[in-house]
């Protein structure tokens, strides 16, 4: 394995390995034996970041989620795992009641929503403190600066660690920690958004994003992590749920572009040449970029988190690498 550190502060910053491991469907589509089983594995080859969120996964049984933070508190618990393994959460996107979703009725960022929803996560996770916590969806419904001011006191009270963001527009991220910095309070540090080898079409709107997708790292997001040096960009969905590898499995539409073919014939070329699968290529050109870039990536069986693992031992020559970052 290898590692990188997050954050800065001397006293908040964390080394975590190179690949993440996202836990979004553990203890819900994946079984609780399956999914300690990836986790125990994961932890063996030298992992050390896990990702989940406190709504996780809520549209399993229409319930509000939780159940990949309560599987990760039992499997601490049994295994005897303490603060070498850092767990990173969200709060934000949970439903409010059963049977609604975070288009229709999130808890949002309310000071006192921020404090409820930390303080559930930490008794779930069985931890006295969150190593990493983050800002699920953005809530234009509650002014930045009590948003901003509820994560500075979880920190200031040693509840919570380092800080991310996801799903958030560059203008709205740097106005929150131009706020914090202004407070003299910790900012946002680790930004979670979607970023793959293959770009998508930015401007397709969603429930979520009627003008155009903020849930990708795209130009504006790319160039702000190159421009702010400690920020860490934690890139979610790199393998594009299998379709890079698995037949049958369509691309999204946002995909549906000229750009596309270019990119992939370009990867499988890579693949070809490295005697790697195209997923351990995206990998490795994430883990190896000029940028700080972390993949997350999920797995529902051994032999899928075995094929990432490897990736991180994969090295790219800077003539493949600049050849699929020229690809369009």
């Amino acid at each position: 394995m290898k590692y990188r550190v997050i954050g800065t502060d001397p006293a908040r910053r964390r080394e975590v390995s190179v690949l993440a491991l996202g836990a979004m469907l553990f203890g819900s589509f994946t079984d609780e034996r399956t999914s300690f089983a990836l986790l125990d594995r994961y932890v063996e080859a030298g992992g050390t970041l896990i990702d989940t969120s406190d709504n996780y996964a809520y549209w399993h049984d229409g319930g509000q989620g939780g159940q990949s933070e309560e599987l990760l508190g039992r499997w601490r618990r049994s295994r005897g795992v303490g603060d070498e393994v850092l767990i990173a959460t969200k709060l934000g996107a949970r439903p409010l009641a059963p049977g609604t979703g975070f288009l229709d009725n999130p808890e949002g960022l309310s000071a006192g929503t921020i404090r409820e929803a930390a303080d559930r996560s930490r008794e779930r996770l069985g931890v006295e403190r969150l190593d990493l916590l983050y800002a699920h969806i953005d809530d234009p419904t509650v002014p930045q600066e009590e948003t901003v001011a509820a994560f500075g006191a979880l920190v200031a009270e040693g509840t919570v660690g380092l800080l991310g963001v996801s799903n958030q527009a560059a203008w709205r991220v740097e106005r929150a920690r131009a706020l914090a910095a202004a407070a003299g309070l910790p900012g946002y540090e680790v930004l979670q958004y979607q970023h793959s080898l293959l770009r998508p079409r930015f401007d397709v709107p969603s429930g979520l994003f009627p003008d155009g997708s903020l849930g990708h790292a795209g130009p504006d997001l790319i160039g702000y992590l190159r421009a702010v040096p400690g920020l860490t960009l934690v890139a979610y969905s790199p393998l594009l749920a299998g379709a890079y590898v698995r037949e049958g499995k369509p691309l999204a539409p946002d995909y549906d572009h000229p750009g596309t073919p270019a990119r992939l014939a370009v990867l499988r070329d890579i693949a070809r040449e490295t005697g790697a699968t195209a997923n351990q290529v995206v990998l490795a050109w994430q883990i190896g970029a000029e940028l700080p870039i972390v993949p997350l990536a999920g797995a529902s069986t051994t032999a899928q988190l075995e094929e990432n693992l490897a990736a991180v031992d994969l090295e790219l020559t800077a003539d493949q690498r600049a050849r699929l970052d020229a690809a369009h």
